[in-house]
């Protein structure tokens, strides 16, 4: 299978590339931070002789919600505007097949710039295939975290950092909120066994998350355990049009024999452990 990837610098693009390499052949990787951005795939034209390619993931998007609510620009221009030009770029060189990795949030009642942003997302590419043929599976993920170097400050990346340097890990809600975490090797493994068994999945939308709805207060104190921090929580206010209890319904998933294998607590321990090793200890390093 011949495949372009945009987004591969990003958590799920380079843990998705790493494992899609394995038996497969990248024409192509696009990612802002290597010099491409999406938005100017207007130029690119494949070579149908020497870059055939037949599918086309596409993980590069706007991913931060309160950003996005602060700065609507950016989930219209990265993801709707971005996903226009992907689906254009498709179009243009032949491309058959799209994996597009949409929100879990989109589920949610809540209605923010983001989800829009995302349902916008799914409602382009169902259109291109229901006008060009282009068939497709829509990913719907759901706080995926995973040991990596993450610019986007994510969650758990940031509790991680924050308590290795015992800083305040911040919950924007009370004791009570909860979200459902998913692990970057079993998202990667979910989003692999849609696209094998494509016959069967596609034009179809499906959620893929870890199955555990997680207490954050409970998360952060195994984080401050298990780094040994002495970061204190405080709580805050709620954030604008966001969901305070997340749960996603991976029955679909299930069906096809998906089943995530790595529990909140062994991946706390992966990242912290992660972190410590490639991150705090190079900053003791320069600090001292």
């Amino acid at each position: 299978m011949n495949y372009v990837l945009t987004g591969q610098d990003g958590l799920i693009g380079t843990y998705l590339k790493k494992e899609l390499d394995k038996n497969n052949k990248c024409i192509m990787s696009i990612d802002q931070r290597s010099g491409i951005n999406i938005l100017s795939l207007d130029g690119i034209k494949l070579n149908p002789k020497t870059q055939h390619t037949d599918i086309l993931f596409n993980t590069a998007a706007h991913c931060k919600i309160n950003e996005g609510i602060q700065y609507p620009e950016l989930p219209h221009i990265n993801n709707c505007d971005g996903v226009h030009k992907v689906l254009e770029f498709c179009r243009r060189n032949n491309i058959k097949k799209i994996v597009n990795f949409s929100s879990s949030r989109v589920l949610s009642k809540e209605e923010n710039t983001y989800t829009a942003s995302k349902k916008y997302v799914e409602n382009l590419t169902k259109a291109y295939y229901d006008c060009y043929g282009l068939e497709y599976i829509i990913v719907r993920p759901s706080t995926v975290y995973g040991p990596y170097k993450d610019i986007t400050s994510r969650l758990m990346t940031d509790w991680c950092q924050n308590a290795l340097e015992n800083k305040e890990l911040k919950i924007y809600g009370n004791e009570n909120k909860t979200l459902d975490f998913t692990y970057v090797t079993d998202f990667v493994d979910g989003t692999m066994l849609l696209v094998n068994q494509w016959d069967k999945t596609k034009n179809q939308e499906y959620n893929i998350s870890g199955e555990e709805e997680v207490n954050l207060t409970y998360l952060a104190n195994l984080i401050t355990k298990e780094s040994n921090s002495k970061s204190k929580i405080k709580y805050y206010p709620p954030e604008i049009a966001q969901p305070q209890n997340v749960k996603v319904d991976i029955s679909k998933m299930k069906e096809l024999g998906y089943l995530p294998k790595v529990k909140i607590e062994q991946g706390v321990k992966k990242m912290v452990k992660w972190y410590f090793n490639n991150y705090y200890k190079e900053k003791l390093r320069w600090s001292i």
